[in-house]
């Protein structure tokens, strides 16, 4: 069979155990035809064959991203950016030069705003008010848990006297009895992020409901521009496949029509999203849209669900008190009965489950939940996932390796390892608890799998830069474990492990005949690069299915 194209002169790692290393690769119809040696490879080629140069660069299987978000990751790359700005002067500088050309009077959003931005004492509307004060502002967390509004956002969307909120979810009230301007959690900062005109997009994020009413044609088209932008951003980076964390049918519709017009450039799953203990008949719309999207390029098959929020704002669930608050562990956003019911009932359905659980009371409750499925419907090879995983109890390591539950982590979310400080973080947990923190090599070392991601847009979606923060972290303290795991772990568990976590490892996260020609050629050498300089790198090309979908 004559290949379609030919990749040649690279070093190619193929994730492969029966063939890790090769120097070229042919495709054909959209599937690895044959790995080898160049000569061998250039001698598939025909007269219409695409020959690709790697000159000694790597390539590898597609980043697979295990955990991101790509509506919000769209629509915000349009919105200010602030990761690594610190202080008024700073925040007030990429604000004036943000908004320059931009009149109007409606929200500002920003992102990545640091929970330190104003020292150690928290950021207050008073301190976005003396920077705009006549029009509404708002700054998302990195973490994407919390979000600070000026007194203009919060009086517009109906928050400055406070509101009823849901557990886990809350708008800090200040002593002159209004808003001091901190929304924590999703359902409190809902109503700003609607001023943006941007409510279907946190949908799947806050409740994993559909817009109540159907969206116009105009408003479907800058949705679907919103991914678009986010895809063709994954796609320069060298992801060839997106696990979504935050889903609704309405996203599944968005990008099926991106696909009839030849768009979608990655493999996307995305998920039933539960939250709130709402009654278990619901179950049945997860079902529907597994059985509705099951391919190779669109599909969903598993749900997502909440058990806390993060270590910075106090919301991740502990099993001892947060330092200097005697009494609070944070509260969890599910009663054990009602998720383990949860959990049981999805497991019985067939469907695969993901659970964001930070802290380590959280953690213990995802795996009691588990355990309880297990008992209820027979041990099956169900490949349930944690995700995050910033704490956990030793103790709960064995029984988490026991029934094989993924640990879903981001390397980039270290404090420390890139643009996350260690402060205030580290603050937030028990000195004598960092060394059960962020355990990436704890749990490898157990024979937990691993998935890598970034967790886009809480961090950029660059996997080089999470490849190398997860090479060059380094431990919090004389009496911490070194958490980081070798070079060819973290590829691995940036393609193959990612795949294997989503169930299509026979087929995706690796380079070998009959895979599919999911494929990053690097602009070097990647096991030559020092690791602190491996982000110094970059995707050449992109290549999905067998088309090239990026060239740099």
């Amino acid at each position: 069979m004559q290949a379609e194209t030919v990749i040649l002169n690279a070093r190619v790692l193929t994730m492969d155990p029966a063939r890790p290393r090769a120097a070229a690769l042919a495709i054909a119809a959209g599937r690895i035809l044959a790995v080898g040696e160049t000569a061998e490879i250039a001698a598939l080629a025909g007269p219409g064959t695409e020959e690709i140069d790697a000159a000694g660069a790597t390539v590898l299987p597609g980043f697979v991203e295990s955990h991101m978000h790509l509506f919000p990751g769209g629509a915000e790359l349009e919105h200010l950016q602030l990761l690594g700005v610190q202080g008024a002067k700073a925040l007030g500088a990429a604000l004036r030069g943000y908004l320059a050309g931009r009149p109007g009077d409606g929200l500002v959003m920003a992102q990545g705003a640091d929970y330190a931005m104003f020292g150690e004492r928290q950021t207050t509307r008073a301190d976005l008010d003396a920077l705009l004060p006549d029009r509404p502002f708002a700054m998302m967390a990195a973490d994407h848990h919390t979000l600070w509004a000026n007194t203009a956002a919060l009086r517009a969307a109906g928050l400055l006297h406070g509101a009823v909120l849901p557990p886990g979810n809350e708008v800090l009230m200040g002593p002159d009895g209004l808003a001091a301007g901190e929304l924590r959690e999703f359902r409190a900062f809902a109503p700003v992020l609607a001023l943006a005109g941007e409510e279907r997009v946190s949908l799947g994020l806050v409740d994993g409901s559909d817009p109540d009413a159907a969206p116009d044609a105009a408003a479907r088209a800058r949705d679907r521009a919103a991914l678009a932008r986010g895809l063709a951003h994954c796609a320069r980076h060298g992801i060839t496949s997106i696990v979504n964390m935050d889903g609704n049918r309405y996203q599944l519709d968005l990008l099926s029509e991106i696909r009839a017009a030849g768009g979608l450039t990655a493999r996307v799953r995305i998920p039933f999203h539960l939250r709130g203990e709402r009654p278990l008949e619901v179950l049945a719309e997860a079902s529907a849209m597994a059985r509705d999207h099951a391919d190779d390029w669109l599909a969903s098959g598993f749900v997502k669900m909440f058990m806390d929020g993060v270590v910075d704002s106090g919301t991740a669930v502990m099993k001892a008190d947060y330092p200097g608050r005697p009494g609070w562990r944070g509260e969890p956003l599910f009663s054990p009965e009602y998720f383990a019911a949860a959990c049981t009932e999805i497991d019985r359905r067939g469907l695969q489950i993901a659970v964001h659980a930070i802290g380590d009371g959280a953690v213990a409750r995802v795996l009691d939940g588990y355990a309880v499925a297990r008992a209820a419907n027979g041990v099956r090879d169900a490949r349930h996932r944690i995700e995050h995983i910033e704490l956990i109890d030793r103790a709960d390591i064995p029984r988490m390796a026991a029934m094989g539950v993924t640990a879903s982590v981001q390397p980039c979310h270290v404090p420390g390892a890139l643009d996350f400080p260690l402060l205030p973080t580290l603050q937030m947990i028990a000195r004598d608890r960092w060394r059960d923190a962020y355990p990436t090599g704890t749990l490898a070392a157990a024979g937990i799998p691993l998935a890598f991601a970034t967790d886009w847009p809480v961090a950029d979606v660059n996997p080089l830069r999470c490849i190398k923060a997860a090479l060059i972290r380094q431990p919090f303290g004389p009496d911490c474990p070194d958490e980081r795991v070798g070079l060819m772990a973290v590829l691995a568990a940036y393609t193959a492990g990612g795949a294997r976590a989503e169930f299509t490892e026979g087929w995706k996260g690796r380079l070998a005949p009959g895979c599919a020609a999911d494929i990053a050629v690097l602009s070097g050498d990647v096991e030559a690069v020092a690791p602190e300089a491996i982000d110094s790198l970059s995707v050449a090309r992109t290549i999905v299915g067998g088309r090239t979908v990026w060239a740099g």
